[in-house]
């Protein structure tokens, strides 16, 4: 159960949510560091991947410990609990569902034992064959039934599977390093892994690198995150992304590269728009850089005669900067957002649910009243927080409003870690732009294109996934395995 924490929730309308990523994930390598502090602070500045809960595992060298709970990592851990995970190596991981119900039993690391090791694990991504290695771990244990309840707990099973009977070539694969290079050809869909046993890390990259994961290098050890953030804030030093297709072992000895698959490059393209921080690096480019660049990419395509830009904060802020930059507009603030609360049993009454935009948002009446607004934001998925955002700035005296969105039409749903509706769901999956457009009541409405976003990235569009913009998905998708809830019972979808 999520802690309650006597504070308003920003989520009043439960139906209207952003796009939300599956989870962030750190690890870390290091005799001379309390790492599960250090896990803590990679897990804080990773907390936008995932709200939903934050679990940490630390190995001492001859056993590990996994302590998690339903929150945001700071509701999760205190100074007491992180003083009794102690240990050379960690991982941690914050999560939002994808795949599995928001409930403490599918909270990560998971962890299984096996007769030769233990192993703890954290996954960021979705699979889209679960139920094919469903079956194939009923093969390995002979029919035994199965404690798993996500994709990721399957991974995990599986991987302690094979380090029991091997892949199937007669030979076993004793170990958690051995298993994993064993069964991770068989996963198709998208994981960044941090994982562990008593004495290493490890961390895995799907082979289309769908999810970002970075190495770094500490004073003394090593650390590996979703986010190159995340390593700064830890003091590590940059060294490299896990390739797609990669799997590294970290240990005393230092670090260890096996290829399983070959790569096949399909980095999600909105990373760049919107889920990860501004502050991150991606394929060498500078997300601050990339989004400052479609916003003048989006004033070249979508000009408006305008008094003032504002961005919706935050994420939409370096976008609005350049395409004032690039219109000649005045960039200035016009909306003032609420500080993150996090999530509680509180639930708004119906006055604040009515109004509920204000609960993220309020404007700057002196700044906006009487002028034409050009309101730049990230992304349009069902409209709702749109058409509140034009209603309120109109409320508080804004002449014209013109949004601009700096990435192109949403209309296809996401399989590999983003929970996006359903097409049905999705604005754009059923109206034009100018439906749209008098839908949330704006003076004029337009997107960036896809091949200006792309551009923006400095990234080849054949070494991206765009499939929520334009429905062509690099790696097919059977029907059956897109449903968020595959091996759970109906009664786990309720609670």
């Amino acid at each position: 159960m999520i802690k309650p924490d006597g504070r308003l929730s920003h989520d009043p309308d439960p139906a209207d949510q952003p796009p939300r990523d599956a989870c962030g994930v750190f690890g870390v390598w290091s005799p001379d560091e309390d790492v599960a502090k250090l896990t803590y602070y990679g897990l804080y500045s990773l907390q936008h991947r995932g709200q939903e809960s934050a679990g940490i595992a630390v190995s001492d060298g001859s056993r590990i410990v996994v302590y998690k709970d339903m929150g945001l990592v700071a509701q999760v851990f205190d100074e007491s609990v992180l003083n009794t995970l102690r240990g050379h190596l960690a991982i941690g991981h914050c999560r939002y569902s994808t795949s599995g119900s928001s409930v403490w039993e599918n909270a990560q690391p998971t962890f299984r034992a096996t007769p030769s090791a233990s192993l703890a694990l954290g996954h960021n991504g979705n699979l889209i064959n679960t139920l094919e290695l469903a079956s194939l771990l009923s093969q390995q244990t002979g029919g035994m039934a199965s404690r798993a309840t996500s994709d990721t707990d399957v991974l995990t099973e599986l991987f302690a599977a094979t380090s029991l009977t091997g892949n199937g070539d007669g030979a076993t694969h004793p170990g958690v390093e051995a298993a994993a290079l064993a069964a991770l050809p068989l996963v198709r869909g998208a994981f960044s892994l941090v994982f562990m046993d008593e004495q290493t890390l490890y961390a895995a990259r799907d082979p289309q690198g769908f999810r970002p994961l970075v190495l770094g290098r500490l004073a003394r050890g090593w650390a590996v995150a979703s986010e190159t953030a995340a390593l700064d804030i830890v003091g590590a030093a940059f060294v490299r992304e896990i390739e797609p297709g990669e799997m590294v072992a970290i240990d005393e000895d230092g670090v260890r590269s096996h290829t399983f698959a070959p790569a096949a490059p399909a980095g999600c393209l909105f990373e760049y728009v919107y889920l990860a921080r501004p502050d991150t690096t991606i394929a060498g480019r500078s997300l601050q850089a990339a989004r400052e660049e479609t916003g003048r990419q989006l004033a070249i395509e979508s000009p408006a005669e305008a008094d003032l830009v504002i961005g919706v904060p935050e994420s939409s802020i370096p976008a609005a900067i350049g395409y004032a930059q690039a219109s000649g507009i005045p960039y200035g603030q016009g909306l003032v957002k609420n500080s993150y609360v996090g999530r509680t049993f509180i639930q708004p009454s119906q006055t604040i649910r009515d109004r509920g935009v204000r609960l993220k948002y309020n404007p700057l009446r002196e700044a906006i009243a009487g002028k034409r607004l050009v309101v730049v934001d990230d992304s349009i998925v069902r409209g709702t927080t749109q058409r509140a955002i034009v209603a309120m700035l109109r409320e508080a005296g804004a002449a014209e409003v013109h949004v601009r969105i700096s990435s192109p039409p949403v209309a296809w749903p996401c399989y590999f870690g983003i929970d996006f509706p359903s097409r049905a769901e999705l604005m754009a999956g059923n109206l034009t732009v100018e439906e749209i457009r008098q839908s949330i009541n704006a003076d004029s409405l337009g997107f960036v294109s896809l091949p200006g976003l792309i551009a923006a990235t400095t990234v080849p569009a054949k070494r991206l996934c765009h499939a929520c913009f334009d429905g062509n998905y690099p790696i097919p998708v059977a029907e059956g395995e897109k449903g968020k809830h595959l091996l759970e019972p109906a009664s786990g979808q309720a609670r």
